[in-house]
């Protein structure tokens, strides 16, 4: 199979072009678990300096570009002979294999920079995850192919991105890995859905995935499975009072997936009903993020847990600098206002003194 770039004319040919690349999509839905991480863990950060979270923000995107960029580079011969996604690779928006991986290497080192700046333990997290992508991705170790292996690595890797924002606020303890536990489920069963979507195509490539292997039904029953632990979990972590006892009523969601599932099977797992699939259970899984945001906010102040660790200290350095940034660029902007206010009362004065 062909890899060649396909020429595409030159007004496109700018940043544009590589932007084009990146799957912004699954790019902006994979920003959810570390932000509940650090939403679950730093609950006294003020108003303020909420920007200062922009720099956990900008390291994780760029972190989650590099994983989708390495699949893409890793995966370009099989993926142009899937019909599914040949016309979406990035040789046919005229961008280069050797291109694109100076840009996911590059992703990479920016991103590891900017956790570097967030306390050791964030960055041993962020190195965890950079690991799993390349042994799931790289053709020297194919755990893509690898039936069961592959689920592990996204197993591990949601609950590591969970805590990876979790890391930020709060030590690593018990309640963090029972709520990494939560992720980690829906991450693995949406990896298995994923799978079962992109059959076609990993059967003629010989890429040896669950679906393949195990046959579609299975690795959808299989799927199911996890959403359901994950739904009942949420249940019993706000029971228990590890979530805010208010978030037990999300289990009244899990009905509602149930059905689309069970459609989605009738329909015979097809591409395009796996994909809608995947857009409702996604939207779902958004509104239970923003239900847990609206719960912790409502926790009363003596009820939140205490923080601890270096690298809650860190992230608190971190705060207080841009809140010192923050604070030294407004008294610049005073200065400048009130030096440009007296160089337009000047000419006035000088005037009457004549």
């Amino acid at each position: 199979m062909s890899t060649s770039v396909i020429p595409i004319p030159a007004p496109k040919a700018t940043a544009i072009r590589y932007l084009s690349c990146l799957r912004l999509p699954e790019i902006l839905v994979l920003q959810g678990s570390p932000l509940l991480g650090a939403a679950f863990a730093i609950r006294r950060l003020a108003a303020e300096n909420l920007w200062a979270l922009a720099i956990p923000v900008a390291a994780n995107v760029l972190l989650v570009a590099h994983i989708f960029m390495l699949n893409d580079w890793s995966g370009l011969t099989a993926d142009l002979a899937d019909p599914n996604k040949a016309a979406g690779v990035f040789t046919a928006r005229g961008v280069g294999r050797k291109e694109i991986g100076v840009l996911t290497a590059g992703l990479l080192a920016l991103s590891l920079l900017l956790f570097s700046l967030l306390g050791p333990i964030t960055l041993g997290l962020s190195l965890a995850i950079a690991a799993l992508s390349a042994l799931y991705s790289l053709p020297r170790f194919h755990w893509k192919g690898r039936p069961l292996l592959n689920s592990a690595a996204h197993l591990a890797g949601g609950a590591l991105h969970f805590l990876l924002g979790y890391s930020l606020g709060n030590a690593i303890d018990g309640r963090g890995l029972a709520l990494a536990t939560f992720f980690a489920l829906t991450f693995a069963a949406g990896h298995l859905t994923q799978e079962i979507r992109d059959h076609q195509g990993d059967a003629l490539n010989a890429i040896r995935t669950n679906a393949v292997i195990f046959g579609q039904r299975r690795t959808f029953a299989a799927s199911l499975v996890l959403f359901t632990l994950a739904h009942a979990l949420l249940l019993l972590l706000a029971l228990r009072g590890t979530l805010p006892r208010p978030l037990a009523a999300l289990a009244l969601l899990y009905p509602l997936h149930l059905r689309w599932s069970l459609k989605t099977l009738a329909e015979g797992l097809n591409y395009a009903s796996i994909r809608r699939l995947q857009a409702r259970y996604r939207a779902l899984y958004a509104i239970v993020g923003l239900v847990m945001v609206v719960a912790l906010c409502g926790v009363p102040r003596a009820e939140r847990q205490p923080f601890a660790g270096k690298n809650y200290r860190t992230f608190q350095s971190l705060c207080c600098w841009t809140e010192s940034l923050q604070g030294g660029l407004s008294r610049q902007s005073r200065m400048h206002q009130s030096s440009a206010r007296g160089s337009i009362e000047s000419p006035s004065k000088a005037g009457e003194i004549r």
